[in-house]
């Protein structure tokens, strides 16, 4: 595959004392069109590493193409909050539909006992069915975040042990200076997340994680010191609107070396 990004070399592989940047792209298995999309980029070298939706509908497309891409990482992309679950379990009723499929009223409840344990069944199977199509996933992360509840945590957790998943992906942690402000026991109790997620149970994660425009801009007026960090990127999703972003040679504009690597690397 092609390894070159937009105005710098990709070095897939290559340890350095550069910013490390892992370019992952969310949703693959979402539609046809995310897919190749994704595929796109990752033939480019503009993105590093993709997560799997494994209960959507594209799946299998995305299962018959990740062969060809061997220099990056596939993760798993858990979900609790859109289409329907891949195990029967009475026990989710709580957080589908009429219909049985996902909402987010995950972020609105207090899980009973009962509920935990299906969600850690459900997670599981997520889990297995991409192992059975072929995929060892190289990390974890999350549709809408939701590994980052904190209800949340010790399913991660056991997760993490079960299937010997040993790479997180952060709450976020890099900001925007015009975004919305954010209290100060909200950052606090993300970087006591962060802390947990990096010790209770020895986890590798990066230094720090962002979504992909919030990095560029402020990448673009200032030197940032993380020695490595991930970038969340949704190509082919029309309202998310990075595609024009990813491939305008923003490496150029950004007043630091980098080294964009995947979850393999890290």
């Amino acid at each position: 595959m092609a390894t070159e990004s937009p105005g710098r070399r990709c070095n897939f592989g290559v340890t350095t004392r550069l910013m490390r940047i892992i370019i992952n792209a969310d949703d693959l298995g979402a539609s046809q069109k995310i897919n190749d999309a994704i595929f796109n980029f990752m033939s480019r070298g503009i993105v590093s590493s993709a997560t799997i939706l494994v209960n959507a509908p594209a799946l299998n497309d995305a299962l018959t193409r990740i062969p060809n891409y061997p220099d990056n990482s596939f993760g798993i992309h858990l979900n609790l909050t859109q289409y329907r679950p891949v195990s029967s379990n009475e026990s989710l009723g709580e957080i589908l539909d009429n219909n049985g499929n996902f909402t987010k009223k995950l972020f609105h409840i207090t899980p009973s006992f009962a509920l935990l344990r299906g969600i850690l069944f459900e997670l599981s199977c997520q889990i297995e069915k991409l192992q059975d199509g072929g995929v060892i996933p190289s990390h974890i992360d999350s549709h809408h975040h939701i590994h980052t509840i904190p209800f949340m945590f010790p399913v991660i957790k056991r997760l993490q042990q079960k299937f010997g998943i040993r790479k997180v992906r952060l709450a976020r942690n890099l900001y925007s200076p015009s975004g919305p402000a954010y209290s100060k026991l909200l950052l606090i109790k993300k970087r006591l997340w962060n802390y947990a997620l990096r010790n209770l149970i020895s986890t590798t994660t990066t230094s720090t994680f962002t979504d992909f425009k919030t990095f560029v801009d402020i990448a673009c007026n200032r030197n940032l010191t993380s020695r490595s960090i991930e970038l969340q990127t949704h190509p082919g999703n029309e309202d998310v609107k990075e595609d024009a972003l990813l491939q305008s040679g923003w490496m150029d504009r950004v007043p630091f070396e980098t080294s964009i690597i995947s979850y393999r690397d890290l």
